[in-house]
């Protein structure tokens, strides 16, 4: 099996190249092999390599910055989606794209399923959803689309990392406790996409790690960890704060938690919950 990534630079990429199973010949392109700003860069990528899957793990991610960069955010996260879906038809490939819990406007309370009504509320939210409506409308039954929230890495720029190094500074830190969500170790999606493809899964699904948290207990589970294995040699004071103590361009949906129960099933996978998978990773760093 021949597979395309697109976006191996970042968080995902960079673990779905770590966790290739054996038997998948994988080619990875980023920027500036491919530039999603290109029609003719997205075409001569897809059709010089002719994949059975593509795997598209790239998107315009900077939230706020959405609000001002419209047509940019649109580009890359519609646009150019749209038209890897579009080549990958023509290849006869079949596509895995990568959605957000930002389709969401966070007012339902209860765990969003993958048929619950989108109803974003930023240019970012707004801009994947009509990026994956084109890959189902375009690709159908060769289409695997998977929503996540929170990522983080070992790999990378993320909460994790930001946290770390501002409990190493600080002598306080205020942290947001009422937006409500769960946190996703890049490792564990990547290992979760390989697993949809080696079992041809299509369809809109689900993933975050197990259980659900608060930014405020997230960044306190980061601290206790990160003593406890070295990275942090003194506990400073978390404080949980409102959200309008920190105001942003773009809204940001008060509770976000997906329900997997689908995609566990489709997968045949056992849950893990984010706080072990949290230990993990920073026992990489």
């Amino acid at each position: 099996m021949k597979v395309l990534l697109i976006g191996s630079n970042g968080q995902l990429g960079w673990e779905l190249l770590r966790t290739c199973p054996a038997g998948i010949t994988l080619m990875s392109c980023d920027f500036p092999k491919i530039d999603l700003c290109s029609t003719g860069s997205i075409q001569a990528c897809i059709e010089k390599t002719h994949p059975d899957w593509i795997i598209n793990a790239a998107g315009y991610t900077a939230v706020d910055r959405a609000e001002v960069e419209t047509d940019l955010a649109y580009r890359i996260n519609y646009e150019a989606v749209e038209e890897i879906a579009k080549l990958a038809e023509k290849q006869k490939a079949r596509l895995v794209h990568i959605s957000t819990d930002f389709i969401f406007s966070g007012e339902n309370f209860k765990p969003y399923l993958p048929e619950d009504i989108p109803c974003p509320e930023s240019v970012y939210g707004r801009s994947k959803l009509k990026g994956e409506q084109a890959v189902a409308k375009i690709l159908k039954e060769k289409a695997f689309i998977i929503r996540t929230a929170w990522l983080y890495s070992s790999h990378g720029n993320n909460f994790v990392k930001t946290m770390l190094r501002l409990m190493a500074e600080k002598e306080s830190l205020n942290v947001i406790d009422e937006q409500i969500g769960t946190p996703t170790w890049a490792y564990g999606l990547a290992r979760a996409i390989w697993t949809g493809v080696q079992k041809n899964i299509s369809g809109t699904f689900h993933w975050t790690d197990a259980g659900v948290a608060s930014w405020y207990d997230f960044a306190v589970a980061i601290q206790e960890e990160g003593i406890e294995l070295g990275l942090l040699d003194t506990a400073i004071p978390v404080l949980p704060v409102r959200t309008d103590r920190f105001p942003t361009p773009a809204k940001r949906p008060m509770y976000s938690v997906l329900d997997k129960t689908v995609t566990w099933e489709a997968l045949g996978v056992v849950p893990v919950h984010w706080r072990k998978q949290l230990r993990a990773m920073l026992g990489e760093l």
